[in-house]
């Protein structure tokens, strides 16, 4: 899809990818361990993927929240996938604090403070997602 910004991104965090899709940090300074997991290929919805490729969606994004736990012991992870903007399959893999800026809204509402943003090195969080995945293709 021409307009689709995850099919054409301009600048992204890849942290781990192979061939079907990637893990990216999102760029968010209330939420600066918030990571993304997109299918490379665009499709809308879970259900276009063939039953090994959403297995293969499901784990990295499990992978994805476990690594974050083990690394920063959030009170709560969203998953979501939501997909009514950009209609291209991807996972918002989110670590939640009581003190960040939402909680306990969603991360898209209005803030109800200033919030404490909850950092990680993202070299590390690429060598975890590396021990638990295998390399990187990307």
């Amino acid at each position: 899809m021409q307009n689709c910004p995850l099919c054409r991104p301009k600048a992204e965090a890849v942290l781990w990818s192979d061939t079907r899709l990637r893990v990216i940090l999102v760029s968010d300074a209330d939420y600066p361990a918030f990571c993304r997991v997109i299918w490379n290929e665009h499709v809308k919805e879970m259900t276009d993927l063939a039953d090994a490729d959403r297995s293969h969606l499901v784990r990295v994004a499990l992978v994805a929240e476990e690594v974050l736990r083990a690394m920063l012991q959030p009170d709560k992870i969203n998953l979501a996938s939501l997909g009514n903007q950009v209609p291209h399959l991807h996972w918002h893999v989110i670590p939640r604090f009581v003190d960040d800026a939402h909680f306990p809204d969603p991360v898209w509402g209005p803030r109800n403070r200033q919030g404490h943003p909850h950092a990680l090195e993202p070299k590390r969080l690429r060598t975890e997602l590396i021990a638990r995945l295998g390399a990187s293709s990307g």
